[in-house]
């Protein structure tokens, strides 16, 4: 991984996963199961938006044409990631961790055992 700042690029990654997760526990309206299951169920609305990006692309939809272009796909996407990425903290203050044994498990059932080890 590259280096930035006296850490790695997925240390400050993870760090500021950190702070918008503070921010919007600090900032939310609702707590507790209903507030875990909200924040869950936030990733369906940016999939949506990735969908409703795509279409735009394309042109897809005579009514609006092309409503977006492949760049606002991009950062839908990137949306959906770092939503994926609270979530998890939301669940777990170990998210660095689940989320870097979970990758190289599916690098290894995907790409074989030598699969992330700068081989």
């Amino acid at each position: 991984m590259s280096e930035t700042r006296g850490g790695t690029a997925a240390d400050d990654l993870w760090t500021t996963v950190d702070a918008l997760w503070t921010w919007l526990e600090t900032g939310q309206s609702v707590g507790g199961r209903e507030g875990l299951l909200l924040r869950m169920l936030k990733l369906s609305e940016e999939v949506g938006e990735v969908a409703e990006a795509v279409i735009g692309a394309i042109g897809h939809n005579p009514r609006k044409g092309h409503s977006h272009t492949w760049e606002d796909v991009e950062a839908e996407l990137c949306d959906v990631v770092l939503t994926a990425m609270v979530a998890l903290r939301t669940l777990t203050p170990d998210a660095p961790q689940v989320f870097e044994r979970h990758l190289a498990r599916v690098a290894e059932r995907s790409l074989g055992p030598s699969a992330g080890q700068g081989g």
